[in-house]
């Protein structure tokens, strides 16, 4: 695993073994979405969620290009600690590593943010709930882009403020925007 682009660009992260709830975005996937995400979004400026943070990957790319404000939501302890001693061994302030189960965060969740990332578990049988929550509790400000990790078996074409997919042989994006 490896941050692709920005002031960490190149470096490779080492994460732990034996992550069974863990499945890391790969290179050539983080690397599409990040090619796309550069020329809509303005990363200084961003206020970030990460949504089941596995490995932090995610969030390590966001920091490296400049984002400053970046929160992650993560339940299990392993990638908890890893991801807290990763963001610090790297350097990277202004992360909110929070402890919880997502849609328990997004129920108590206050905050809006202008990019929200979720990554779930592929055999997560919640899924489908992720993208009505986060617009029933309007944790998305008006222009923010929300992207949704997910493989070919799962369609959201239909659902609302849908926008696009992209498709990385098993892992789609799929995008949605908040009018």
């Amino acid at each position: 695993m490896r941050i692709i682009s920005g002031t960490h660009g190149g470096r490779r992260i080492q994460p732990p073994a034996n992550m069974p709830y863990t499945r890391p975005t790969t290179d050539i996937a983080k690397e599409g979405l990040f090619n796309i995400l550069q020329n809509q979004l303005d990363f200084e400026d961003l206020i970030t969620l990460d949504l089941f943070g596995g490995t932090g990957c995610i969030s390590y790319e966001l920091a490296s290009r400049g984002v400053t404000d970046l929160t992650i939501v993560e339940m299990d302890n392993k990638m908890y600690d890893f991801i807290k001693k990763t963001s610090s061994d790297l350097k990277f302030e202004n992360f909110k590593v929070i402890k919880s189960e997502v849609f328990s965060f997004i129920n108590s969740c206050n905050n809006t943010y202008d990019f929200i990332f979720a990554g779930p578990p592929y055999a997560l049988t919640t899924i489908d709930d992720l993208p009505l929550k986060i617009f029933e509790k309007k944790i998305l400000k008006p222009g923010g882009i929300f992207i949704l990790e997910h493989t070919p078996r799962n369609d959201y074409r239909k659902f609302e403020h849908y926008v696009k997919e992209r498709n990385y042989g098993s892992t789609i994006f799929s995008s949605f925007v908040m009018e």
